[in-house]
């Protein structure tokens, strides 16, 4: 587990390093965004009723694109992270997000692509189910993370759309804590800090400016188990749409919407089992292009 760990790692150091490296080059396109939004009330002998809340929302999105002769490259980096603070609940985290992506494709015809896929999720803090523990958490860094390897093909019929199909994909889900390992969390078996899958994941990217400063970037990921009831798709589909004001604020909606029918979620009755997750932030801030 250890190792797996290291190797991990490894692959994000490499990835930041690229990312990280002067935009000179003519075969690169490198942008991306940080935003920082901020949301405040304040209530005092209010007849209506509510309670003075406090939220801070922080992202990062960033790709950095190669393209020359018949190979390709796109790498995408994005980092979430949210809290809100009321008087009642005091803090809790509302985002957390750690999303690493690359892919390498070697061009056979026009539009079409040999491909390599790697993919890893994680987040940065805890996270709890407030509706059944304030003091237990049901998730944290590594547990769980999910890395994916896999080979395909990518398809780019339009500069702002890429479909990349990859029919034999490698998924492990890693659950680094030994009290989520012993209780079977994200699908592992008790005891056990990796599950191994092996599918076919299909990933569709759209990044459009459909009106002047606003751009929406879509991605839905669907993936089958061959090995175990390769009948339940897993879903996975994120949307950022910014909006800039000016050259230092704009409005962004996210949405993240997630079907894994290994992950099972408590509820307030002791129920447990697979359910659509679905999470909405919006947010005005600062923004900075990169």
């Amino acid at each position: 587990m250890k190792k797996s760990i290291y190797i991990i790692f490894f692959l994000i150091g490499n990835y930041c390093t690229l990312l990280a490296q002067p935009g000179q080059n003519p075969y690169w396109e490198r942008k991306g965004i940080t935003a920082f939004n901020l949301s405040q009330a304040s209530l005092s002998s209010w007849s209506a009723g509510g309670e003075s809340a406090l939220g801070l929302d922080a992202l990062l999105n960033y790709s950095a694109d190669f393209k020359k002769e018949r190979h390709l490259l796109n790498n995408r980096l994005e980092l979430a992270y949210g809290l809100n603070r009321t008087e009642s609940n005091g803090t809790r985290k509302t985002n957390d997000k750690i999303y690493l992506s690359s892919t390498y494709g070697y061009q056979m015809a026009k539009n079409f692509y040999l491909s390599g896929l790697l993919t890893f999720q994680t987040q940065f803090a805890k996270g709890y189910n407030y509706e059944v523990s304030r003091d237990s958490f049901i998730s944290k860094f590594m547990a769980p993370a999910y890395l994916m390897i896999g080979a395909g093909v990518t398809w780019t019929p339009k500069p702002y759309f890429t479909a990349t199909f990859s029919p034999a994909s490698w998924r492990g889900t890693f659950v680094a804590n030994n009290r989520l390992s012993d209780a079977g969390a994200f699908g592992v078996k008790k005891g056990k800090h990796l599950l191994s899958e092996f599918g076919a994941n299909l990933k569709a990217e759209v990044q459009y400016e459909f009106l002047k400063n606003m751009t929406i970037y879509s991605r839905v990921d669907l993936y089958c188990n061959y090995l175990d009831q390769p009948q339940n798709i897993d879903v996975r589909w994120d949307v950022l749409l910014n909006m800039k004001i000016n050259n230092w604020f704009s409005t962004n909606l996210t949405t993240n919407l997630i079907y894994d029918n290994d992950v099972k979620i408590t509820q307030k009755n002791g129920s447990a089992g697979p359910r659509v997750q679905f999470k909405e932030i919006l947010g005005v801030g600062l923004q900075f292009n990169l």
